[in-house]
């Protein structure tokens, strides 16, 4: 993420909070009162965004796109357990 996306994003965040309308010019009023140098489209941007989409839904499903990282993070420790596993059977099939 830029610089400028991240002023951005935490301007929407601080109007929604005090109930304020997200516009660009807002947006960009937030962003040079912290002096932060951002390209000038990231308000436009998150000002179209801030008008399709409810910001409340975005936040609280900030998490749910985690799903196909646990995935992966639990497939290693899976596999390491499974040789494991195996073993007994191979031992058992011995006998």
């Amino acid at each position: 993420m830029s610089v400028g996306e991240v002023a951005a994003t935490y301007a929407c965040l601080i109007l929604h909070d005090d109930g304020i309308p997200i516009t660009a010019e807002k947006i960009s009023t937030l962003i040079n009162a912290a002096k932060v140098k951002a390209e000038p489209y990231w308000p436009l941007l998150f000002a179209k965004l801030a008008e399709k989409r409810n910001i409340d839904d975005l936040i609280l499903n900030v998490g749910s796109g985690g799903g196909g990282a646990a995935v992966a993070v639990a497939a290693p420790a899976g596999g390491s357990a499974a040789p494991a596993a195996a073993a007994p059977a191979a031992e058992e099939k011995k006998m």
